[in-house]
């Protein structure tokens, strides 16, 4: 095997090289089983058995294998075979790696109409099919339009874009009067000296000088105030109890795991823990409104955000971000973070993966509109998520009926029902006898013959027609 094409080395046609036309290894010749343009290439083995390709000159896989076709057109089998992947697949063998079931495959019933119409049917089917993968690429860009379309309102949203015309309208008391108000509320509630002295530094004049670098916006509302998370709600973490304590785990109380944090509203967990198992650790019950913020993970954990929408306890990878007086609205604080993901995944540390703590999480910025300006935010970024949704919504079912529409051309070919038969074809009945001729001449095994799998061993067998 070698990357580049040589003397006496030809393409290895493995799945992506039948998929993508594209072979990335060489094979020697003379070790290799070879398949040519005149066959049927079947995976045999894996997830995708029974998918089908055209065949090509070159060396073929041990999951691949090749059929030639002498007997009818080889686009028509080939078209054929594909319109069974869902019983071939789905009636597998192998209790380890599935290969397909040769019981299944050599079983296989093609109808056989005249050649002429065989390759009328092919073209139509090109001409049908090659339609619907259009469709299905248009498709496929509407997930990606969408997750673009949401960003943007968003980064509209948090820096005051969305809600221009509507400042124009009303005048309203800037947020830097809404954040002392939050500053006297906090320290008001706050028990002990150590809190309040901690908090006090939060809105201290050098936490509120935050750089270019953290607020990319160019230019933000006057009426807006710049400040850190840590001035505007307490952070904290959970934990876990005790895995080895099944009488820590029950139906009491709620409990978040970091996993269930995908910038999604929590209604529900998969596990609860007991009253016990509350005492054991250090957790605390969070109210609804609640922002959760997943502090670890190397994928896409880290950084996504959830919003309490039940009463609940979360496990140590979690910080919970407590407005309790009412002067953040918690949905646009989630959307704030929703929007910052990328920047917000960048503040983790750690020579290992990458984490945040709940420091950091004090540490990052936020940007502070006044409360009424808040809500009409909200008001306006669910308006257009709820345009997004029903769009979401439609291309979904529209995907369901794409993907269908393909197996329901192929039945239809394969019932004879996809073009206009033509009398002055010959009869499918003199090639019918002509195969079997064959068959009887000892040429069989050259018409139809397994040319590969090493590792699943295919029985001589034969695709049988009918008219």
């Amino acid at each position: 095997m070698q990357k580049e094409p040589s003397k006496g080395f030809v393409p290895y046609l493995d799945i992506e090289a039948i998929e993508t036309g594209i072979a990335h290894n060489f094979a020697e010749v003379v070790s290799s089983r070879m398949a040519s343009e005149k066959d049927v290439l079947v995976v045999w083995d894996g997830a995708r058995s029974g998918w089908t390709g055209l065949g090509r000159h070159g060396a073929i896989c041990s999951t691949i294998m090749a059929l030639e076709t002498k007997g009818c057109d080889r686009d028509y089998l080939q078209r054929f075979i594909q319109s069974q992947f869902h019983h071939i697949n789905t009636n597998t063998r192998g209790t380890g790696i599935p290969h397909v079931d040769p019981e299944v495959f050599w079983n296989l019933e093609v109808p056989l109409p005249p050649l002429s119409e065989q390759r009328r049917i092919v073209q139509k089917l090109d001409r049908l099919l090659a339609k619907v993968d259009a469709c299905q690429q248009r498709l496929e860009k509407i997930p990606i339009l969408l997750k673009r379309f949401r960003q943007s309102v968003l980064a509209a949203a948090c820096s005051g874009r969305l809600t221009e015309d509507w400042r124009k309208k009303h005048e309203i008391e800037p947020a830097a009067s809404l954040l002392k108000q939050i500053k006297e509320w906090r320290l008001a509630v706050a028990t002990g000296k150590k809190d309040k002295d901690q908090l006090l530094q939060w809105f201290g004049r050098d936490n509120y000088s935050i750089g270019d670098d953290e607020i990319i916006f160019d230019s933000l509302p006057e009426t807006w105030e710049m400040c850190r998370i840590g001035a505007i709600g307490k952070v904290c973490n959970g934990s876990t109890p005790s895995r080895k304590r099944p009488d820590y785990w029950g139906t009491d109380i709620a409990w978040v795991s970091s996993g269930e944090v995908q910038n999604n509203i929590v209604r529900e967990t998969r596990e609860k823990i007991t009253r016990a198992g509350y005492d054991s650790c250090s957790v605390q019950i969070l109210p609804t409104g609640t922002v959760l913020l997943a502090m670890i993970g190397e994928g896409r954990t880290r950084g996504q955000t959830a919003i309490l929408n039940i009463n609940a306890t979360i496990n140590q990878n979690i910080a919970a971000i407590i407005i309790e007086h009412g002067y953040i609205n918690s949905k646009y604080l989630w959307w704030w973070f929703q929007m910052r993901y990328q920047m917000t995944r960048k503040q983790g540390s750690g020579s290992g993966p990458q984490a945040l703590n709940c420091q950091r999480v004090r540490e990052l910025p936020f940007l502070l509109p006044p409360i009424p300006e808040q809500q009409e935010i909200v008001r306006r970024v669910e308006a257009l998520f709820k345009i997004a949704d029903r769009i979401e919504e439609r291309y979904q079912r529209a995907k369901i009926q794409v993907d269908k529409l393909t197996q329901s051309i192929l039945a239809k070919a394969f019932r004879g029902e996809l073009v206009p038969q033509d009398f002055s074809d010959e009869p499918a009945s003199i090639l019918l006898e002509r195969i079997k001729q064959q068959k009887i001449s000892g040429n069989q095994s050259k018409n139809y013959r397994a040319k590969g799998s090493r590792r699943s061993p295919i029985p001589p067998g034969e695709v049988k027609f009918f008219q």
